[in-house]
């Protein structure tokens, strides 16, 4: 349930009204928005006594949610969540990317790469010092080593670090070293991991699975949310469906969709999605027009010697193309690169 006040209420009534509320036992989110202020009801609401409540000073309605998902939705917080990662602004008017090599092979690639991306006008890093790879003879990264790269290439550059965490156990070390947490498609519903991250208070980029649907992403991302972590990045990165000329089938739907449905900033990952460096560009272009408020790319100094995802990678000559071409496309829907 939310209630919604009325636009001419004061910060006095808004109180009362909270402290009645946990008078039950239950928790408050507060969302104040240009006109209205909306407390969302955390916690089983049948017990509030709502004839009272509606009739509380500064009380205009009360509104069930029926959404299963309730901090994710756009009830319980209707204006768009925009935070800053080391001054990048996530969720706002400009198109954030975020781009380098799927994983960290050594010192020299990631310097490399994080200065390339830079150059090109890339606004964060992605690299992976922990890979979850379908093989275990793959290449599975370089663990601490390869974080402290990655924090030393994002020190040369300024550019904040995205890497992913594959379990609790690592999640204090990465924590460390990232400056956004990547919980990627195949712990889309680790449940307790996605409780760890959300008790971390870190910003969390979370990737939908590969056979998900948006509600089971959204309420993936309600546990992290119930923790207070209210800095949640959701990444449509493609399903898997009957198609195999691409690595995964992108869902571009999920872009305006997850817009409508959550208050949460979107971003696409066309690399993954598509898994073909020829189908990158355009399918970048089709998300920034779509609404994505952000892509997360692959791209690799030398990707025909990659040890992870080079036929999905863009060398450095590519981004910075891929780059110019986005400018008029977010232009075009009123954003900026």
């Amino acid at each position: 349930m939310i209630v919604v006040m009325k636009p001419q209420a004061t910060e006095e009534q808004i109180q009362q009204v909270i402290q009645r509320i946990e008078d039950y036992g239950l928790r408050v989110h507060l969302s104040k928005g240009t006109e209205v202020t909306i407390l969302g009801v955390i916690g089983d609401d049948r017990i509030i006594n709502r004839d009272q409540l509606v009739h509380m000073e500064g009380v205009d309605k009360l509104i069930p949610v029926l959404k299963p998902y309730k901090l994710a939705s756009r009830e319980f917080h209707p204006e768009d969540t925009v935070f800053e990662v080391k001054g990048v602004k996530i969720g706002g008017e400009q198109v954030v990317v975020i781009a380098g090599p799927c994983a960290v092979e050594s010192r020299e690639q990631i310097l490399e790469a994080a200065q390339k991306v830079k150059e090109a006008g890339a606004h964060m890093l992605r690299g992976g010092a922990y890979k979850p790879r379908t093989s275990p003879y793959s290449f599975q990264g370089l663990g601490e080593e390869g974080l402290k790269y990655l924090k030393e290439a994002s020190e040369k550059t300024g550019l904040p670090v995205v890497t992913e965490v594959m379990d609790i156990q690592t999640l204090p070390l990465v924590s460390e070293y990232a400056d956004v947490l990547q919980i990627g498609a195949r712990n889309m519903q680790n449940f307790p991991l996605l409780h760890a991250v959300g008790e971390s208070q870190k910003p969390v980029l979370l990737k939908r699975g590969m056979s998900s649907t948006l509600e089971e992403l959204l309420m993936s991302a309600e546990y992290i949310l119930t923790h207070g972590n209210q800095q949640v990045i959701l990444c449509e990165r493609g399903i898997r469906t009957f198609e195999n000329y691409t690595r995964n089938t992108l869902d571009i739907n999920a872009a305006p969709a997850l817009k409508m449905l959550s208050h949460l900033p979107v971003f696409i990952d066309p690399s993954h999605g598509t898994g073909r460096w020829e189908l990158v560009e355009p399918v970048s272009r089709a998300a920034v027009a779509a609404g994505a408020d952000g892509l997360i790319i692959e791209v690799h100094p030398r990707p025909d010697q990659a040890l992870s995802d080079g036929a999905q990678s863009l060398t450095p000559e590519r981004f910075a193309s891929l780059m110019k071409t986005l400018v008029p496309v977010a232009l075009a829907v009123g954003r900026s690169l």
